[in-house]
């Protein structure tokens, strides 16, 4: 029945002379995720409208799942597409779908007819009124209530007239690719793949990178992380994880610092170390999974601890979240089964029984001091022998 897509988006649709280069990515994310869809299809953009049309059988259900992880579409409404034959044609091909898609079910209806074809001989209202009594004389069934109908049924009269009543609840936020470039520290939790999600679907590419510490975690432990990032890359794109070993480091720091400090100073040279390779992919930013006062990391002043050696923003977009928020957000986008497979990251291996919640900058920076002899030359080898996987 339906050979077609109309798809609506909302914030898109309020930007001012920059919105074609919004359109113009949306139509490009929306090709991206139909190559892996059974089927061939076109994406058109027109005045203020993009299409999908199918030029082969495809899978419907396949096609709409595709689409619902595409940010930038706030709707997506399956349509039927008819040539202009006359009024009398037309009537029949609404009667004949409104009989198809509602049966005999008892509910209200209204009609939202949009003549932008200007030469067509009947204006808005009188479609609206004609087509809404063609209806109401072949479906008894069906009663017209202008103010809380059950149902639109929307024709759009264009080149082509399109009908359609479905509206499928698409992601919203912005199409990837419109506002820049982050990186995501992504450990292999619950939190942090929401995070990059949820900056992914205000318009952000991403790439990743994650703190490997074989022998300490195994390869099965950086597998859980690779899958991750495939699960984040259905909605964000491609991301470029990289994977540091960063073994050597964290034994350093537990070699000369204080153990109660160890969390706080190993996510500071992580957070270096994330930089370094945002700076050489152009990201503008880092993202990472921390909520207030969930760990003893993320007390208000860890987190100033933390963000005092970064340079560029750092993006924390679960962080007023409560966990089961975060844990909502994680069955929503399919990663919470992945995120709770029991294999060790890095930053539970060396835990201290008692780690400072409220650590001093001074006192941390004192401790540092300690690692001045190796750490940069040790930074320096963790980023250049860091392996590159392509997340898709």
């Amino acid at each position: 029945m339906y050979k077609a897509f109309l798809i609506k988006y909302a914030e898109i649709a309020i930007k001012g002379k920059n919105r074609y280069i919004f359109e113009d990515a949306l139509v490009d994310q929306i090709r991206r995720v139909l190559k892996s869809v059974d089927g061939s299809f076109d994406v058109v953009k027109e005045r203020g409208r993009i299409y999908v049309f199918a030029r082969s059988e495809f899978d419907y259900e396949e096609t709409v799942e595709a689409l619902k992880r595409v940010f930038g579409i706030y709707g997506i409404c399956p349509a039927v597409v008819l040539q202009d034959e006359g009024y009398d044609e037309l009537a029949k091909a609404v009667v004949s779908y409104t009989k198809e898609v509602y049966g005999s079910k008892d509910m209200t209806f209204k009609m939202n007819a949009r003549r932008t074809k200007k030469s067509y001989p009947m204006n808005s209202m009188e479609l609206n009124a004609e087509l809404g009594g063609a209806i109401l004389d072949a479906c008894p069934n069906m009663k017209v209530d202008v103010h809380k109908p059950d149902v639109f049924i929307h024709v759009e009269i264009r080149d082509k007239i399109y009908l359609y009543s479905q509206v499928i609840p698409g992601p919203g936020g912005m199409p990837v690719g419109t506002g820049g470039k982050a990186m995501l520290l992504l450990s292999g939790g619950i939190d942090s793949p929401v995070a990059g999600y949820m900056i992914a679907k205000r318009g952000v590419s991403i790439d990743a990178v994650y703190f490997h510490a074989p022998p300490y975690t195994s390869e099965r432990a950086k597998q859980k992380v690779v899958d991750l990032a495939k699960l984040v890359a259905r909605y964000s794109g491609p991301i470029r994880l990289h994977v540091v070993n960063f073994t050597d480091i964290q034994l350093y720091i537990y070699e000369k610092c204080p153990h109660e400090e160890l969390t706080i100073i190993m996510r500071r040279y992580m957070m270096k170390i994330a930089e370094a390779f945002a700076k050489k992919d152009g990201c503008l930013g880092l993202i990472t999974g921390e909520s207030i006062g969930q760990v003893a990391s993320q007390t208000m002043q860890s987190l100033a601890a933390t963000n005092e050696v970064c340079t560029m923003p750092v993006f924390r977009p679960v962080i007023g979240f409560d966990k089961q928020e975060i844990v909502d957000v994680a069955l929503k986008i399919n990663t919470y089964e992945t995120s709770i497979l029991p294999f060790e990251d890095c930053c539970t291996i060396f835990v201290a029984k008692h780690p400072v919640t409220k650590p001093s900058l001074k006192v941390i920076k004192r401790s540092e001091e300690k690692l001045r002899e190796k750490i940069e030359e040790m930074m320096e080898e963790a980023v250049g022998t860091a392996e590159t996987i392509i997340c898709e």
